[in-house]
Protein backbone atom coordinates (compact mmCIF):
# COMPACT_ATOMS: atom_id res chain seq x y z
CA UNK A 1 0.00 0.00 0.00
CA UNK A 2 1.65 3.33 -0.76
CA UNK A 3 0.83 6.33 1.46
CA UNK A 4 1.51 9.96 2.05
CA UNK A 5 3.27 9.57 6.29
CA UNK A 6 2.83 13.46 6.60
CA UNK A 7 -1.04 12.95 5.52
CA UNK A 8 -1.64 10.34 7.09
CA UNK A 9 -0.42 12.25 10.54
CA UNK A 10 -2.67 15.18 9.54
CA UNK A 11 -5.72 12.89 9.12
CA UNK A 12 -5.01 11.53 12.74
CA UNK A 13 -4.44 14.59 14.25
CA UNK A 14 -7.77 15.87 12.81
CA UNK A 15 -9.33 13.02 14.35
CA UNK A 16 -7.91 12.50 17.54
CA UNK A 17 -8.55 16.70 18.08
CA UNK A 18 -12.33 15.87 17.30
CA UNK A 19 -14.39 15.66 20.52
CA UNK A 20 -15.81 12.43 19.43
CA UNK A 21 -12.65 11.30 18.18
CA UNK A 22 -14.04 11.00 14.55
CA UNK A 23 -14.56 13.38 11.09
CA UNK A 24 -17.01 13.53 8.49
CA UNK A 25 -15.95 11.69 5.46
CA UNK A 26 -16.15 14.79 3.67
CA UNK A 27 -13.54 16.09 5.98
CA UNK A 28 -11.55 13.38 5.42
CA UNK A 29 -11.66 13.65 1.41
CA UNK A 30 -11.25 17.30 1.62
CA UNK A 31 -7.68 16.60 3.52
CA UNK A 32 -6.89 13.28 1.22
CA UNK A 33 -7.21 15.51 -1.66
CA UNK A 34 -6.78 19.23 -0.75
CA UNK A 35 -4.70 19.49 2.20
CA UNK A 36 -2.05 22.36 1.23
CA UNK A 37 0.92 20.42 1.39
CA UNK A 38 0.21 16.55 1.03
CA UNK A 39 -3.15 16.59 -0.48
CA UNK A 40 -3.36 14.39 -3.50
CA UNK A 41 -4.16 17.42 -5.89
CA UNK A 42 -1.14 19.23 -4.10
CA UNK A 43 1.47 16.58 -5.15
CA UNK A 44 0.07 14.43 -7.40
CA UNK A 45 -2.24 16.49 -9.73
CA UNK A 46 0.10 17.45 -12.49
CA UNK A 47 0.60 13.88 -13.20
CA UNK A 48 -2.28 13.56 -15.17
CA UNK A 49 -3.16 11.95 -18.71
CA UNK A 50 -2.46 8.77 -19.82
CA UNK A 51 0.67 8.33 -17.96
CA UNK A 52 -0.76 9.43 -15.01
CA UNK A 53 -3.80 8.09 -12.86
CA UNK A 54 -6.42 8.93 -15.28
CA UNK A 55 -7.11 11.19 -17.94
CA UNK A 56 -9.98 13.39 -19.68
CA UNK A 57 -11.38 14.72 -22.66
CA UNK A 58 -9.00 17.10 -22.93
CA UNK A 59 -5.48 14.52 -23.12
CA UNK A 60 -7.59 13.14 -26.35
CA UNK A 61 -6.71 16.12 -28.12
CA UNK A 62 -8.26 20.17 -29.02
CA UNK A 63 -11.60 19.23 -30.20
CA UNK A 64 -13.48 19.58 -27.27
CA UNK A 65 -11.86 22.59 -26.09
CA UNK A 66 -12.66 23.69 -29.77
CA UNK A 67 -16.22 22.56 -29.73
CA UNK A 68 -16.49 24.74 -26.58
CA UNK A 69 -15.54 28.04 -28.28
CA UNK A 70 -17.59 27.98 -30.66
CA UNK A 71 -20.79 27.46 -28.21
CA UNK A 72 -18.94 30.31 -25.74
CA UNK A 73 -18.55 32.94 -28.93
CA UNK A 74 -22.49 31.48 -29.74
CA UNK A 75 -23.33 33.37 -25.88
CA UNK A 76 -21.35 36.25 -26.38
CA UNK A 77 -23.38 36.75 -29.69
CA UNK A 78 -26.82 35.70 -27.48
CA UNK A 79 -25.53 38.40 -25.05
CA UNK A 80 -25.57 41.00 -27.77
CA UNK A 81 -21.79 40.83 -28.23
CA UNK A 82 -20.73 43.15 -24.63
CA UNK A 83 -17.47 44.72 -24.86
CA UNK A 84 -16.35 42.96 -22.08
CA UNK A 85 -17.02 39.00 -21.68
CA UNK A 86 -15.87 37.20 -18.80
CA UNK A 87 -15.25 33.56 -19.04
CA UNK A 88 -13.73 32.26 -15.87
CA UNK A 89 -12.52 28.50 -16.10
CA UNK A 90 -12.96 26.63 -12.38
CA UNK A 91 -10.38 24.02 -11.74
CA UNK A 92 -8.37 24.33 -15.35
CA UNK A 93 -6.43 20.72 -14.90
CA UNK A 94 -2.88 21.41 -16.72
CA UNK A 95 -4.07 24.19 -18.76
CA UNK A 96 -4.51 22.03 -21.83
CA UNK A 97 -8.50 23.09 -22.31
CA UNK A 98 -7.60 26.85 -22.00
CA UNK A 99 -4.93 26.43 -24.72
CA UNK A 100 -7.24 24.70 -26.87
CA UNK A 101 -10.18 27.33 -26.69
CA UNK A 102 -8.22 30.76 -26.53
CA UNK A 103 -6.45 29.84 -29.56
CA UNK A 104 -9.29 28.27 -31.41
CA UNK A 105 -11.35 31.78 -29.98
CA UNK A 106 -8.15 33.70 -31.59
CA UNK A 107 -8.44 32.26 -34.87
CA UNK A 108 -12.07 31.82 -35.97
CA UNK A 109 -13.53 34.36 -33.30
CA UNK A 110 -11.71 37.53 -33.69
CA UNK A 111 -14.28 40.35 -32.68
CA UNK A 112 -15.19 37.63 -29.72
CA UNK A 113 -11.59 37.70 -28.62
CA UNK A 114 -10.94 41.79 -28.29
CA UNK A 115 -14.00 41.42 -25.86
CA UNK A 116 -12.77 38.46 -24.06
CA UNK A 117 -11.51 38.12 -20.09
CA UNK A 118 -10.43 34.83 -19.72
CA UNK A 119 -9.85 34.34 -15.81
CA UNK A 120 -8.89 31.20 -13.95
CA UNK A 121 -10.46 29.32 -10.74
CA UNK A 122 -7.34 27.18 -9.20
CA UNK A 123 -6.78 25.65 -6.09
CA UNK A 124 -3.72 23.52 -6.79
CA UNK A 125 -0.72 25.47 -6.30
CA UNK A 126 1.40 22.86 -8.71
CA UNK A 127 -1.26 22.90 -11.58
CA UNK A 128 -1.42 26.59 -11.56
CA UNK A 129 1.86 26.91 -12.23
CA UNK A 130 1.56 24.64 -15.16
CA UNK A 131 -1.02 27.04 -16.30
CA UNK A 132 0.84 29.96 -15.98
CA UNK A 133 3.62 28.01 -18.06
CA UNK A 134 1.11 27.45 -21.09
CA UNK A 135 -0.58 30.27 -20.84
CA UNK A 136 2.18 33.07 -20.67
CA UNK A 137 1.01 34.05 -24.63
CA UNK A 138 -2.43 34.44 -23.58
CA UNK A 139 -3.65 37.59 -21.14
CA UNK A 140 -5.19 34.84 -18.70
CA UNK A 141 -5.53 36.01 -14.39
CA UNK A 142 -5.85 33.98 -11.95
CA UNK A 143 -8.13 34.46 -8.73
CA UNK A 144 -10.10 32.93 -6.00
CA UNK A 145 -13.51 32.73 -6.34
CA UNK A 146 -13.94 35.09 -3.25
CA UNK A 147 -12.85 37.35 -4.76
CA UNK A 148 -14.91 38.38 -7.20
CA UNK A 149 -17.66 40.64 -6.56
CA UNK A 150 -21.60 39.73 -6.61
CA UNK A 151 -23.47 40.83 -9.39
CA UNK A 152 -20.19 41.73 -11.19
CA UNK A 153 -19.90 39.01 -14.21
CA UNK A 154 -21.23 39.31 -17.47
CA UNK A 155 -20.23 36.21 -19.14
CA UNK A 156 -19.80 32.41 -18.98
CA UNK A 157 -18.68 30.15 -15.52
CA UNK A 158 -17.51 26.99 -16.58
CA UNK A 159 -16.04 23.44 -15.42
CA UNK A 160 -15.34 19.73 -17.02
CA UNK A 161 -15.12 17.30 -14.54
CA UNK A 162 -14.54 19.22 -11.33
CA UNK A 163 -17.60 19.01 -9.50
CA UNK A 164 -17.10 15.22 -8.87
CA UNK A 165 -14.18 16.10 -6.69
CA UNK A 166 -15.71 17.82 -4.31
CA UNK A 167 -15.37 16.48 -0.74
CA UNK A 168 -18.86 14.47 0.06
CA UNK A 169 -20.98 13.27 2.77
CA UNK A 170 -21.54 9.61 2.90
CA UNK A 171 -24.62 7.95 4.85
CA UNK A 172 -26.20 4.40 4.65
CA UNK A 173 -29.69 3.61 6.59
CA UNK A 174 -30.50 1.50 8.83
CA UNK A 175 -34.00 1.04 9.89
CA UNK A 176 -35.06 3.60 7.70
CA UNK A 177 -33.17 6.18 9.05
CA UNK A 178 -30.62 8.04 7.28
CA UNK A 179 -27.43 7.78 9.85
CA UNK A 180 -23.77 9.36 8.36
CA UNK A 181 -20.68 7.65 7.49
CA UNK A 182 -17.97 9.29 10.18
CA UNK A 183 -13.85 8.35 9.60
CA UNK A 184 -12.21 6.93 12.61
CA UNK A 185 -8.73 5.07 13.66
CA UNK A 186 -9.02 1.90 14.08
CA UNK A 187 -6.56 1.61 16.96
CA UNK A 188 -5.94 4.36 18.65
CA UNK A 189 -2.78 3.72 20.15
CA UNK A 190 -1.34 2.25 16.48
CA UNK A 191 2.12 3.85 15.86
CA UNK A 192 2.68 7.05 13.73
CA UNK A 193 3.19 4.94 10.26
CA UNK A 194 -0.05 3.45 9.29
CA UNK A 195 -0.95 -0.28 9.33
CA UNK A 196 -2.50 -2.19 6.28
CA UNK A 197 -5.97 -0.65 7.15
CA UNK A 198 -5.43 2.68 9.01
CA UNK A 199 -8.91 3.95 9.42
CA UNK A 200 -12.13 2.51 10.25
CA UNK A 201 -16.06 3.69 9.43
CA UNK A 202 -18.70 4.73 11.78
CA UNK A 203 -22.17 5.35 11.72
CA UNK A 204 -24.15 7.99 13.84
CA UNK A 205 -26.83 10.56 13.58
CA UNK A 206 -26.26 12.91 10.86
CA UNK A 207 -23.48 15.63 11.56
CA UNK A 208 -26.15 18.30 10.00
CA UNK A 209 -29.56 18.52 9.03
CA UNK A 210 -28.41 19.96 5.95
CA UNK A 211 -28.27 16.20 4.46
CA UNK A 212 -31.57 15.18 5.51
CA UNK A 213 -32.89 18.71 4.14
CA UNK A 214 -31.07 17.44 0.67
CA UNK A 215 -32.66 14.45 0.08
CA UNK A 216 -36.16 16.26 1.22
CA UNK A 217 -35.68 18.63 -1.36
CA UNK A 218 -35.41 15.50 -4.25
CA UNK A 219 -38.37 14.12 -2.70
CA UNK A 220 -35.92 10.90 -1.77
CA UNK A 221 -38.18 9.01 0.91
CA UNK A 222 -35.40 6.77 2.22
CA UNK A 223 -37.71 4.97 4.79
CA UNK A 224 -38.49 2.70 1.34
CA UNK A 225 -34.82 2.01 1.09
CA UNK A 226 -32.91 -0.81 2.34
CA UNK A 227 -31.18 -1.23 5.65
CA UNK A 228 -27.41 -1.24 4.66
CA UNK A 229 -27.87 0.88 0.98
CA UNK A 230 -24.95 3.64 1.11
CA UNK A 231 -24.69 6.72 -0.60
CA UNK A 232 -23.57 10.42 -1.02
CA UNK A 233 -24.89 13.83 -1.01
CA UNK A 234 -22.24 16.57 -2.15
CA UNK A 235 -23.18 19.71 -0.21
CA UNK A 236 -20.07 21.20 -1.40
CA UNK A 237 -21.45 21.43 -4.97
CA UNK A 238 -24.64 23.48 -3.55
CA UNK A 239 -22.62 25.59 -2.08
CA UNK A 240 -20.18 26.40 -4.90
CA UNK A 241 -22.94 26.82 -7.07
CA UNK A 242 -24.69 29.50 -4.30
CA UNK A 243 -21.33 31.31 -4.72
CA UNK A 244 -21.36 31.23 -8.91
CA UNK A 245 -25.02 31.96 -9.08
CA UNK A 246 -24.23 35.38 -6.58
CA UNK A 247 -21.44 36.58 -8.60
CA UNK A 248 -23.51 36.27 -12.37
CA UNK A 249 -24.89 39.33 -13.22
CA UNK A 250 -25.70 38.16 -16.69
CA UNK A 251 -24.60 35.18 -18.80
CA UNK A 252 -24.42 31.34 -18.44
CA UNK A 253 -22.88 28.44 -16.67
CA UNK A 254 -21.75 25.38 -18.04
CA UNK A 255 -20.50 22.27 -16.32
CA UNK A 256 -19.44 19.11 -17.65
CA UNK A 257 -18.81 16.03 -15.45
CA UNK A 258 -20.49 12.39 -15.14
CA UNK A 259 -23.41 11.76 -12.88
CA UNK A 260 -26.88 11.41 -13.06
CA UNK A 261 -30.40 12.58 -12.47
CA UNK A 262 -31.82 11.49 -9.19
CA UNK A 263 -33.85 8.54 -9.77
CA UNK A 264 -30.66 6.83 -11.23
CA UNK A 265 -28.49 8.59 -8.40
CA UNK A 266 -30.26 7.09 -5.75
CA UNK A 267 -31.91 3.79 -7.67
CA UNK A 268 -32.25 1.44 -4.80
CA UNK A 269 -30.33 -1.38 -7.15
CA UNK A 270 -27.02 1.45 -6.74
CA UNK A 271 -26.71 -0.05 -2.96
CA UNK A 272 -23.23 1.02 -2.69
CA UNK A 273 -23.19 4.53 -4.17
CA UNK A 274 -20.97 6.07 -6.47
CA UNK A 275 -17.41 6.62 -4.87
CA UNK A 276 -14.47 5.36 -6.68
CA UNK A 277 -10.84 5.88 -6.67
CA UNK A 278 -7.92 6.13 -9.30
CA UNK A 279 -4.47 4.91 -9.17
CA UNK A 280 -2.45 4.45 -12.27
CA UNK A 281 -5.80 4.43 -14.42
CA UNK A 282 -7.04 1.49 -12.06
CA UNK A 283 -9.92 2.00 -10.50
CA UNK A 284 -11.43 0.82 -7.01
CA UNK A 285 -13.39 1.86 -4.37
CA UNK A 286 -11.62 1.86 -1.06
CA UNK A 287 -10.99 5.54 -0.41
CA UNK A 288 -8.81 4.37 2.61
CA UNK A 289 -5.47 3.23 0.89
CA UNK A 290 -2.89 5.00 -1.42
CA UNK A 291 -3.65 8.10 1.29
CA UNK A 292 -2.78 11.18 -0.50
CA UNK A 293 -1.41 9.27 -3.88
CA UNK A 294 -5.05 8.40 -5.44
CA UNK A 295 -7.82 10.58 -6.64
CA UNK A 296 -11.35 9.93 -5.06
CA UNK A 297 -14.40 11.41 -6.95
CA UNK A 298 -18.59 10.79 -6.86
CA UNK A 299 -20.93 10.65 -9.47
CA UNK A 300 -22.63 14.61 -9.63
CA UNK A 301 -26.47 14.79 -8.80
CA UNK A 302 -27.43 16.74 -11.89
CA UNK A 303 -31.32 16.84 -10.34
CA UNK A 304 -29.62 18.70 -6.69
CA UNK A 305 -27.90 21.02 -9.25
CA UNK A 306 -30.95 22.36 -11.50
CA UNK A 307 -33.10 22.45 -8.67
CA UNK A 308 -30.66 24.18 -6.41
CA UNK A 309 -30.11 27.10 -9.44
CA UNK A 310 -33.93 27.12 -9.49
CA UNK A 311 -33.76 28.64 -6.30
CA UNK A 312 -30.56 30.99 -7.06
CA UNK A 313 -32.44 32.69 -10.15
CA UNK A 314 -30.35 30.19 -12.25
CA UNK A 315 -32.50 28.60 -15.21
CA UNK A 316 -31.98 25.42 -17.06
CA UNK A 317 -31.33 25.90 -20.39
CA UNK A 318 -30.38 22.27 -21.03
CA UNK A 319 -29.08 19.28 -19.68
CA UNK A 320 -27.67 16.65 -22.30
CA UNK A 321 -24.96 14.02 -23.05
CA UNK A 322 -21.59 15.18 -24.07
CA UNK A 323 -21.64 13.37 -27.35
CA UNK A 324 -24.31 15.05 -28.36
CA UNK A 325 -23.79 18.52 -27.04
CA UNK A 326 -19.91 17.75 -29.51
CA UNK A 327 -21.81 16.84 -32.33
CA UNK A 328 -24.26 19.88 -32.41
CA UNK A 329 -21.80 21.90 -32.26
CA UNK A 330 -19.71 20.21 -35.64
CA UNK A 331 -17.70 17.26 -34.27
CA UNK A 332 -19.75 14.74 -36.49
CA UNK A 333 -18.14 16.60 -39.36
CA UNK A 334 -14.79 16.33 -38.37
CA UNK A 335 -15.18 12.03 -37.83
CA UNK A 336 -16.87 12.60 -41.88
CA UNK A 337 -13.80 14.58 -42.90
CA UNK A 338 -11.33 11.97 -42.15
CA UNK A 339 -12.36 10.08 -44.97
CA UNK A 340 -10.97 12.91 -46.97
CA UNK A 341 -8.25 13.01 -45.34
CA UNK A 342 -4.21 12.95 -47.12
CA UNK A 343 -2.64 12.27 -43.41
CA UNK A 344 -1.21 8.69 -42.57
CA UNK A 345 -3.23 6.31 -42.10
CA UNK A 346 -2.15 5.43 -38.70
CA UNK A 347 -2.95 9.14 -37.77
CA UNK A 348 -5.95 9.06 -39.62
CA UNK A 349 -6.57 5.98 -37.25
CA UNK A 350 -5.67 7.37 -33.84
CA UNK A 351 -7.61 10.46 -34.46
CA UNK A 352 -10.44 8.76 -35.53
CA UNK A 353 -10.25 6.46 -31.75
CA UNK A 354 -9.76 9.89 -30.18
CA UNK A 355 -13.15 11.44 -31.55
CA UNK A 356 -14.93 8.01 -30.83
CA UNK A 357 -14.25 8.04 -27.86
CA UNK A 358 -15.39 11.75 -26.93
CA UNK A 359 -18.61 10.16 -28.51
CA UNK A 360 -19.08 7.07 -27.21
CA UNK A 361 -22.21 7.30 -24.49
CA UNK A 362 -20.61 3.92 -22.50
CA UNK A 363 -17.42 6.58 -21.46
CA UNK A 364 -16.69 10.08 -22.03
CA UNK A 365 -19.67 10.81 -24.55
CA UNK A 366 -21.94 9.43 -21.43
CA UNK A 367 -21.01 12.33 -19.39
CA UNK A 368 -23.27 15.10 -18.79
CA UNK A 369 -23.38 18.99 -19.78
CA UNK A 370 -25.84 21.50 -17.82
CA UNK A 371 -25.97 24.79 -18.71
CA UNK A 372 -27.96 27.31 -16.54
CA UNK A 373 -28.68 30.85 -16.98
CA UNK A 374 -29.01 34.41 -14.99
CA UNK A 375 -29.82 37.66 -16.03
CA UNK A 376 -31.11 37.09 -19.70
CA UNK A 377 -33.73 38.90 -21.40
CA UNK A 378 -37.12 36.97 -22.51
CA UNK A 379 -35.20 37.42 -26.49
CA UNK A 380 -32.24 35.90 -25.03
CA UNK A 381 -33.83 33.00 -23.45
CA UNK A 382 -35.83 32.27 -25.97
CA UNK A 383 -32.41 31.41 -28.54
CA UNK A 384 -31.64 27.92 -27.95
CA UNK A 385 -27.73 27.64 -27.98
CA UNK A 386 -26.59 25.16 -30.64
CA UNK A 387 -24.76 22.63 -28.11
CA UNK A 388 -28.65 21.92 -27.56
CA UNK A 389 -29.32 21.54 -30.64
CA UNK A 390 -30.96 18.23 -32.12
CA UNK A 391 -27.19 17.36 -34.23
CA UNK A 392 -28.15 16.27 -37.80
Amino acid sequence: MEYNPQLYQEITNRITASPQQRITFAEYMDLALYHPEYGYYSQKATNLGKQGDFFTSVHLGADIGEMLAVQFAETWEILGKPESFDLIEMGAGQGYLAADILNYIKQEYSAFFKSLKYKIIEKSPGLKQLQQQRLKEYQVTWCELEEISNNSVTGCFFSNELVDAFPVHQFTIENGELREIYVTKEDENAAPSPPSNPFTEITDKPSTPKLVDYLNSLEIDITKYPSGYRSEINLAALEWLSVIAHRLQRGYVLTIDYGYIKNRYYNPRRDRGTLQCYTRHHRHNDPYINIGQQDITAHVDFTALENNGDRLGLHKVGLTQQGLFLMALGLGERVASLSQSQQPLSTILKRRDSLHQLLDPMGLGGFHVLVQAKGLKETEISQKLKGFTQPQ
